[in-house]
């Protein structure tokens, strides 16, 4: 029986291509990641091993235990903030040189890196768009998702591996600067995580909730069997700049690997955002270091932090 309650008639809405909407980021802003040389390690070594700098270097140190250790994971979980600063340059240097086996991202990150792939640009003005009634409203970016799930769908993929394998195999301009294309390309796993009504795509008439819930049912699932992994054998999961979607998951994950007899007693956890949120700081560290884990929490903007830990790492 069909629902007796109205419905919102997509139908109608009036749509305006990317190439007309003002971005406020583009492939030009992208950082240039540079890895340290005695310099830097000589300043490091000059800071009070107090608080942050202690958690900074305890980090760093987990982080390449973890890279030399046989099946262990190094999981970073993203917000969409980390695309908008300019960081994929970064993400993507430091799947190269196997400090990330797998990166789980929320939908409004998917889509910013998709439009950087096949325009450059990204991040609209959302007062001026909203104003004109045209937030959100892109056909392009709307077209090339829903093109990528529903070849992904076809294919058996999830989410991730559906848009990362779009952007490769269309060979968009600037795919080198995309995550999910990357990971595709270096055969690492990028899940997507979506919540239906939190992502500008589900404005749009064509978009199908049961195609992306089922392709970000499987990722969730892929996401799972590396927390696992990571339960059993240890390693690193890094939240940066998710403060609700990603630790949410993460928890769930966490239960199902401790369903299955996980251990996960050698677990580092870490939250790196601008302020320190509650989901954040219970499900992500808190509640795992319950277990006999560590966890680190470090705040900071994340267009220096994230530099500052790959030079570091790479120092």
């Amino acid at each position: 029986m069909a629902s007796g309650y109205e419905e919102m008639d997509l139908s109608r809405v009036r749509t305006v291509s990317i190439k007309d909407r003002e971005s406020k980021v583009s492939i030009e802003d992208y950082g240039k990641p540079v890895e340290g040389d005695g310099s830097l390690r000589l300043w490091l070594d000059s800071l009070p091993d107090q608080l942050a700098v202690k958690r900074f270097r305890t980090l760093v140190d987990h982080l390449r235990k973890a890279r030399s250790g046989e099946d262990r994971e190094i999981i970073w979980m993203i917000g969409a903030h980390l695309i908008k600063c300019g960081l994929p340059p970064y993400l993507i240097e430091l799947m190269k040189k196997k400090y990330i086996t797998a990166v789980a991202m929320n939908g409004a990150a998917a889509i910013h890196d998709l439009e950087i792939s096949f325009f450059g640009k990204t991040s609209e003005d959302v007062a001026a768009t909203l104003e004109r009634g045209l937030f959100g409203f892109s056909e392009e970016t709307a077209f090339l998702l829903f093109e990528a799930a529903e070849r992904g769908e076809k294919d058996g993929r999830g989410l991730g591996e559906s848009i990362g394998g779009f952007i490769a195999d269309q060979k968009a301009p600037h795919r080198e600067m995309s995550i999910l294309a990357s990971a595709f390309r270096l055969e690492l796993p990028v899940t997507v995580h979506i919540a239906i009504g939190t992502d500008v795509i589900n404005q749009h008439p064509g978009f199908c909730g049961r195609t992306w819930g089922d392709l970000s049912a499987r990722d969730f699932r892929i996401f799972s069997r590396k927390i696992l992994n990571l339960g059993q054998h240890g390693g690193v999961v890094l939240n940066v700049g998710s403060a609700v979607i990603l630790p949410e998951v993460f928890l769930k994950a966490f239960s199902l690997a401790r369903n299955q007899g996980a251990p996960c007693d050698s677990i580092t956890t870490c939250n790196m955002d601008m302020i320190q949120h509650y989901r954040p700081g219970e499900n992500v560290l808190h509640r795992p270091a319950a277990f006999g884990g560590s966890s680190l929490s470090l705040t900071g903007h994340h267009e220096i932090m994230i530099p500052l830990l790959y030079s570091a790492l790479n120092s």
